[in-house]
């Protein structure tokens, strides 16, 4: 995980999942757990990140 994708996931955790994922569910449940608070946001997309690409089989 590059530097620059280890500082959007702390501070703007739907940016780095959208980078990630592209907008689909895991943005927007990324949203609504950033909306809810900003610790779960960032635990989901460290998760998210942190994980392989969900296009890769």
């Amino acid at each position: 995980m590059s530097l620059l994708m280890i500082l959007l996931t702390i501070f703007l955790p739907p940016v780095a999942v959208a980078i990630k994922e592209g907008i689909g569910l895991q943005f927007l449940l990324n949203v609504l757990l950033t909306l809810v608070g900003w610790l779960p946001g960032v635990v989901h997309a460290f998760w998210v990140a942190s994980r392989g690409s969900a296009t890769a089989a």
